[in-house]
Formats: C-alpha cells, structure tokens, sequence
C-alpha cells in the first residue's frame, strides 16, 4: 500500500452530499462566509500581534511587515478560491492536499493544522484574558497575577481564557446557524470599535513616534511579516465551512477573497495608527490597542477599546475551534483518525466530540502558557499549508484539466509559485525555536500515521479488499478429494 494514494475527487464529493450518513447539513450564505473570515482574521493582529511584533522585530515597520504578510496572504487566498470550488467539502487544505498529492501529505497538512488553528486559538485566549483584565482595570478592578498569568509568567492558572473557551466551545458544538448568527453579531461590533480607533487614534499620533522607521533594519521587519502572518490564517477558516455552504462554488471563493481584502487594509490602518500613537518601545504586551489609550490617559476610550478587543478575540476563538473540528471531522471519515470524531450531533448536526476535545485543548493551552510560544507555533504550522495547498493546484492543473472550476487562479503557474516562494521566505524568518518545537511536533504526527493512519484510512481499505479479489483471481481453489458421487 501506498502513502502516495490519492483520494478521489468524485469520492470526496459524494461523502458530502447531503445524504450521506456523515454530511454536514449546508445552512451558510456568503455573508455568513465573509463574517466567519473576518471574524477570524481580525483580532489576534489588531488587538494583540501588532505590539509584540513593533516592540521585538519591527519597530513602526511593522506596517510594512503587514503588508507582506498580505500580499502572501492575498496570493495563497487565490490558490484557496480554486481549490474550495473545485472540492467544497470540509477539511479545507488537509482534503485538497488528499486529492491532489496524497494520503501522506494530507495527513502532514492536517497534523500541521492542529498548530494552526488549536494553537492559534491558544494564543487568541490569552490575547482576551489580557484585555479582560484591562477592562476590570478601568474600573478599578484589579484580578491577582496567580489568575491571570500562566505558570511560566509568575501565575498559577490564567483563568480568564478558559473561561472564554468554554463558552465558545458551548456556542460551537449547537450548530452552525448559531455560530453563524453569534459570529455576525461579534464581528459588527469589533468593526466600529475598529474604525473608531482608527479615527480617534489619528488625531493623537506623533511622527516622532514613527523615527527611527526600522530599528531593527529590513530583516526586523521580514521578521516582523512572519510573526504577524499569524493574523491572516482566518480565511482559511472560511473553506472549512465549504460543506455548510448553500451555494460554495459561487460563494467560497468570495468569501475567502472578500474577507482577506478587508481585513489588510484595516490591519495596515490600525499598524499606522497604533504605533504613531506610542513608541514602538512600549507596545510588548497582549494587549497594545487599550495600552495605547491608557498611556494616553483616556479611561473611557480604553474601556470601550477593551470591549472591541474582546469582541474582535471572541469570534476569532469561535472560528478557530468550529475550523479546527471540521478538520479533525473530515479526517475521522477519511479513516486516519478514530471513528468516534466523525459522529455527528442528532439536534444540532455538528461534530460535537470533536468540538469538545478541541476546546479542551485551547483552555489548557491558553491557561498554562504565555503568548509568544503559543504564536509562532501557529504561524509554521500555517505556512506549511499554504505551501502545499499551492502546490496541489499546480498537480491538479495538469492531472486532472478538464474538471468543472467555477473560480480559476489567475496568472497560472505565476500565482501559485509566487505563494510558495512567499511561504517559504516566511518560514525560513521564524525564530529557531519554532523549527526545533515543529520537528517534535511533526515526528510525534508521522508516529500516529503509520501507527494507526496508514492502515486503517478508508483508501487502506479499499486497497486490501481489491488485492484479495485480485488474489482469488489468480489462485487456484485447492484440489478436493473425489467424494462417492465422483467414483460413480
């Protein structure tokens, strides 16, 4: 049996159809795509990568560093489009590399989105406990550092993020109308607290703030774009809900484009604004946007900044735990995980057991360890994707022309290569402790794999039962013995 195996795409499609005995039932519009893809990529840049990466590798270069992150971004949302209307079936990135490249790479793809979206959430929870306890703090309330700091910071638990969790968690496992309804809510609100900093922040920025513009030369703001490409891994999000589309091959690729679009510029805004406002300095903390305010001595701003930000978090979190159980779903049915994630809810029709552990995970994560740790190890694990979803489109241009694509990459090969160049400059600019942490993580994946995975996928199986069929064929039956009906 290969590792090579691919998956058929008329196999995929039929597993997701909406009588199949595990199909997810197709509830969603474009706008519920465009506010579960801007729900999940703004946040965790605005409201708390954009001081880590001015303070430690950008400077006010960091909005330069947005940008390249977006571009990168933009190219690999393109190559998405595609690959969500050709295959709209969840599973985003893990499925297409399944089709196109094989049983060995989709199972690294999903693995590595684990990194992708369990972590990320991680650090997304810990960006809204920071700013919860900001908000106590306007007024007057203040929550000890044994529960809001994780061990390795001088705490004991961070409470806050697991309490957020838990209620994502909640809204998530009673079906995707719900999380859809609560997600347009969330992000409406983040979108005016956004635009009044914007407007607001303009009129107290200093350009003195802004020299020197690179203090940390071109390869702090290269840096810079790897740590915060972390922020735009949302669209992603919005191709694990291809199967809860109602019309994903019009839809997909204008949610997944139109989300990213929106969300870079208010990202290189928002970059301009923040770091104008206060020296890049003093902006390392989870929780710059409200920092900036108090520094400023505007109480009232930071309040209503505070609640922004934990707006903006919430249906980041949201949509990261709905991705990331999609995911663990559409490999369960594929066979390389345990059955028991691809049991799907009888009320609400969700993968509810995967949502569950999902959650579980993102609380421990974001109880017991600090920010900067849970980030990076998002970033690699998304990049990987991007590089091999980019890949993919590539082989299934040339295997397979003539299949019916309702959005096509523009510029083909040049898009597609331009995003794997992209991706691979970004990973080589993560910190080595990232790559070091990824080896782990990818040696303890390919041990689950030829463990489990390997023989127990739904491919393996087929595999086996065509080698017996073709065995009976060439063996003959033994020689019997001649019974009396014979003799006479």
């Amino acid at each position: 049996m290969s590792v090579w195996r691919r998956k058929p795409i008329n196999l995929i499609l039929a597993e997701s159809s909406d009588e199949g005995k595990a199909a997810l039932s197709r509830t969603m519009s474009m706008y519920d795509l465009i506010a579960l893809g801007v729900g999940a990529i703004i946040g965790t840049g605005i409201f708390v990568l954009t001081g880590v990466a001015a303070a430690k590798y950008a400077g006010p270069g960091v909005i330069v560093s947005f940008i390249i992150a977006g571009t990168a971004a933009g190219l690999a949302a393109l190559v998405y489009a595609e690959l969500a209307s050709l295959v709209p079936v969840a599973g985003s990135a893990y499925t297409y590399a399944y089709a196109s490249l094989g049983e060995i790479l989709a199972w690294i793809i999903g693995w590595n989105l684990v990194l992708e979206y369990v972590v990320a959430a991680g650090a997304v929870s810990i960006g809204w406990g920071s700013y919860f306890v900001d908000l106590l703090k306007s007024f007057r309330v203040i929550l000890p550092d044994s529960f809001s700091r994780s061990p390795l910071e001088g705490g004991v638990i961070n409470l806050p993020p697991i309490m957020i969790t838990f209620l994502m968690t909640w809204i998530a496992t009673r079906g995707t109308r719900h999380s859809a309804q609560a997600t347009k809510s969330i992000v409406a609100i983040k979108l005016l607290v956004i635009l009044v900093f914007i407007i607001w922040g303009a009129t107290r920025v200093n350009p003195s703030n802004w020299i020197p513009f690179a203090p940390f030369g071109i390869g702090g703001i290269m840096r810079g774009a790897a740590i915060v490409f972390f922020a735009y891994i949302g669209f992603d999000a919005v191709s694990t809900a291809a199967e809860e589309v109602k019309n994903p091959a019009r839809d997909l690729p204008r949610g997944i484009i139109g989300s990213l679009a929106i969300s870079t510029i208010l990202y290189i805004l928002v970059a301009a604004v923040l770091t104008g406002m206060l020296s890049y300095t003093r902006l390392n903390t989870s929780s710059p946007v409200s920092a900036a305010f108090l520094a400023a001595g505007i109480r009232g701003a930071s309040a209503f900044l505070a609640v922004g930000a934990l707006a903006g978090l919430t249906s980041v979190l949201l949509a990261c735990i709905y991705a990331q159980s999609r995911i663990f779903f559409a490999m369960a049915r594929d066979g390389l995980l345990p059955p028991v994630f691809a049991v799907i809810h009888k009320k609400y029709k969700t993968p509810y057991i995967d949502t569950l552990l999902v959650g579980l995970v993102v609380a421990l994560l974001g109880g017991f360890l600090p920010i900067g740790m849970v980030a990076e190890l998002a970033n690699i694990g998304t990049l990987s994707a991007f590089l091999v979803v980019s890949i993919g489109v590539i082989v299934l241009r040339k295997t397979m022309p003539d299949l019916p694509r309702p959005f096509k990459v523009p510029w083909m090969p040049v898009v597609p290569l331009a995003a794997i160049g992209f991706a691979v400059f970004l990973i080589f600019n993560l910190p080595r402790l990232t790559w070091i942490r990824f080896f782990i993580w990818m040696a303890l994946g390919l041990i689950i794999y030829f463990s489990y995975g390997y023989r127990r996928s739904r491919l393996a199986t087929i595999e086996e039962q065509r080698a017996t069929v073709v065995l009976e064929n060439l063996v003959p039956s033994p020689a019997r013995k001649p019974d009396q009906e014979d003799r006479e």
